[in-house]
């Protein structure tokens, strides 16, 4: 074989080297990048799973508080009458919010007051103890100069089938809140047999109560 010969296989066989050197730093490459993309995906996919249970967790919690501040109670009868229905305080941005609904009414005005104490257990409904009035006013309409109780709601009408809805709202109550100048957690629904004048003392003169329940948490 001569000089130029051995030359070229030399030359042929260094090429062959360096090809095969090339596709193994090319295999390596791929790999690395390879296990770098699964890698990234694995994160992005725990990052992604992370943030889900976080909103999940905030959700449930919102959930939680607006379920807190949404209360419903059933009506019982009172002193022999037949007079149920259902009561719901709802509070947002500062305001307490009531809805009752009522049946077995007598036709015409029917007094409905907050009172002191979340016990129905009389059959007469005294064991509610007086209206809520943590401010020590003079019983009377609400809102009125010369005062008034934070249980003093007023009066509805039953129509002629003894049916009656209430709504009445006001920032001057919260549920359960740590003010007991606005808490109505613990107290009672009462409504009587008769009309509330609004001005006879301590509670305007309503008659029986005919109706209760106690709001609880």
């Amino acid at each position: 074989m001569s000089i130029d010969s051995t030359y070229i296989f030399l030359i042929l066989g260094l090429k062959l080297l360096k090809i095969r050197t090339m596709k193994k730093i090319l295999k390596f490459q791929l790999a690395a990048l390879t296990l770098l993309v699964v890698f990234s995906c694995k994160e992005v996919k725990k990052e992604a799973t992370d943030a889900a249970t976080e909103v999940e967790a905030v959700v449930e919690e919102v959930k939680e508080e607006v379920m807190a501040n949404n209360i419903t109670f059933t009506m019982e009868p009172k002193s022999g009458s037949d007079v149920k229905g259902e009561v719901s305080f709802s509070e947002a941005n500062g305001t307490v919010a009531m809805t009752g609904n009522f049946s077995g009414l007598t036709e015409g005005e029917h007094a409905i007051h907050i009172h002191q104490t979340a016990d129905c257990s009389s059959d007469d409904g005294k064991s509610t103890g007086g209206h809520w009035n943590p401010t020590n006013e003079p019983h009377g309409a609400w809102g009125a100069t010369e005062g008034y109780h934070k249980g003093d709601i007023g009066n509805m009408t039953a129509d002629t089938e003894g049916n009656a809805v209430v709504e009445f709202s006001t920032d001057q109550w919260c549920i359960g809140c740590d003010d007991e100048n606005k808490n109505i957690v613990g107290k009672a629904i009462i409504v009587h047999q008769g009309v509330d004048d609004l001005t006879s003392q301590p509670s305007g003169a309503a008659g029986a109560r005919v109706s209760c329940t106690g709001i609880i948490q």
